[in-house]
């Protein structure tokens, strides 16, 4: 019965997107788009619940035999993931909905909802092909609502996010017809271990990882994301940070795990690009001048760490615990800063300042969420770290040391570029002392305070746009304090993704459809 419902996380958000476009009443739409990530999460969490009686459920869709049929299939790992994209979907269509995007267009609503039904569908997929149209799915939203949303850098932005995604998603296309070719077969279950087998398998399913990395901002062509994603409004980047980029690297880690057997040998290319990537982009979140572009530099080296702890480990749990931490963190961060800027328009460093005497509340919440950024208690990036650290060591070899190296070499970098971003948000120089959000002669936006004896005085942000990025700090905090029940949920989700034999047996029926859909020859 589970198994069932499990194609209606893909097409009810389809079927919302409908009414939402249809209905004439704007309303219809935010309800739709506030309920359904809402949905997703505590779906996600009945998921997991079921999963420590069945390890794995999957829906045959178009009841077809397995292997033809398209899968639909859920296990630990899945659920995790439906959780973590609910919680933070909603926290960012929550913040969209207090900063008026709802109200800009009525097509925002129905835009939303078909990104939430692709990312759904991404993450429950058991093909490649329906994967590649899933993200496709995702992708097509994406294009409007950076084109409608943002400043004035939008429209280009838009053009480069267009161009990259559509150009890799050729890559992708053409990189499950090789896998095709070469195993007869692209059903996730029918690839088990096929990569380890046969090296045209690998080779193919290595143009699939390699179009996926580019999705997920990792180096050499990263550019893009710390390009695009500050061209869009705070609301939308939350949105995009929590699926676009997470959804590709679960992806990876599906890929690895299940067609690769997390084999080592085939791990060195990419984690060399990894470690480039934690560097590339923690030195330049040193660098911007916009609070945006700073965490959107910061995500790029996320990704290198997700790589790296998933290759140089004999198993995923190090980059499952820290994707969900840097999805939580990110996503705060982007909605605190998206609320001062709400207010005094603007995310400049030294144009945006002094916010520490002026914004209290605000202050403290980015104090708790720069310091899960960079690893520090009480909150879940001293758990993430730690979980990489200790993945990167476990195997006794001299990349896993490389690793570590690399990792707390940019925790360190990125901890001076918080540091920058704070000192440029939070406090004020002698000549950056302004009078109004409207800024002064210089153009600096700082806000009064008591003359007399230096008091600050009442917030000027409502309190409201700091509940969506408030509350995803809650969770980081809630994962530290937790995180006994949080680390009994990875573990079984790393067992499921060790040992495949429960996914096949779900997903084909055991030996006989193995044998029957891998027509190519994959044994």
């Amino acid at each position: 019965m589970i198994a069932l419902l499990l194609p209606l996380l893909a097409a009810v958000p389809v079927m919302a997107a409908a009414i939402a476009a249809m209905m004439p009443w704007r309303v219809v739409g935010r309800l739709l788009a506030l309920a359904v990530p809402a949905v997703t999460a505590v779906s996600g969490i009945g998921l997991l619940v079921h999963h420590h009686a069945e390890p794995v459920v999957a829906a045959q869709v178009g009841a077809f035999v397995p292997g033809v049929a398209i899968p639909m299939v859920s296990d630990s790992f899945a659920a995790i993931m439906l959780v973590a994209t609910g919680v933070v979907a909603a926290a960012a269509v929550l913040f969209c909905d207090l900063t008026g995007e709802f109200a800009r267009s009525r097509y925002f609503a129905p835009l939303v909802l078909l990104l939430l039904a692709g990312a759904n569908g991404a993450l429950l997929t058991g093909d490649l092909f329906n994967l590649f149209v899933f993200v496709e799915v995702m992708l097509l939203p994406s294009y409007a609502l950076i084109a409608m949303t943002g400043g004035w850098r939008r429209l280009g932005v838009g053009r480069l996010f267009v161009v990259v995604n559509l150009l890799t998603s050729t890559v992708l296309l053409a990189g499950v017809g090789f896998v095709y070719a070469s195993a007869g077969a692209v059903n996730l279950a029918a690839l088990a271990g096929a990569a380890s087998e046969d090296g045209r398998v690998a080779a193919a399913l290595g143009i699939v990882v390699m179009a996926l990395c580019i999705k997920a901002g990792a180096v050499p062509v990263h550019g893009w994301l710390p390009r695009a994603y500050p061209g869009t409004s705070a609301g939308v980047m939350a949105l995009f940070s929590a699926l676009h980029t997470k959804v590709a690297l679960y992806a990876v880690i599906r890929i690895w795990a299940t067609a690769f057997d997390l084999d080592p040998a085939w791990g060195r290319v990419i984690l060399v690009v990894a470690l480039i990537t934690i560097l590339w982009g923690a030195i330049a979140s040193a660098a911007p001048v916009d609070a945006r572009e700073i965490l959107a530099w910061q995500m790029v080296s996320g990704v290198g760490v997700i790589l790296a702890a998933l290759v140089v480990a004999s198993a995923p749990g190090g980059a499952i615990v820290y994707m969900i931490h840097h999805m939580v963190t990110i996503g705060a961060l982007i909605l605190l800063v998206g609320a001062a800027e709400h207010l005094y328009r603007s995310d400049r460093l030294g144009t945006l300042t002094d916010l520490w005497h002026r914004e209290r509340p605000l202050a403290v919440l980015m104090v708790l969420a720069i310091a899960a950024l960079v690893g520090l208690p009480p909150t879940s990036g001293l758990i993430g770290k730690l979980e990489v650290l200790s993945a990167a060591l476990a195997p006794g070899t001299v990349w896993g040391v490389v690793t570590v190296v690399v990792v707390l070499l940019g925790s360190l970098i990125g901890l001076v570029a918080m540091l920058r971003l704070w000192r440029g948000i939070m406090w004020s120089d002698a000549a950056s002392e302004g009078d109004a959000p409207d800024g002064d002669a210089s153009g600096t936006v700082s806000p009064d305070r008591d003359d007399d004896d230096n008091a600050p005085t009442r917030p000027r942000i409502p309190g409201r746009l700091l509940v969506p990025g408030g509350a995803l700090v809650a969770v980081s905090v809630a994962m530290f304090l937790g995180y006994g029940e949080v680390g009994s949920e990875v573990d079984r989700a790393v067992d499921g993704l060790v040992d495949t034999a429960a996914y096949v047996q779900a997903v084909l029926g055991g030996a006989d459809a193995l044998t029957a859909t891998t027509v190519g020859g994959v044994s």
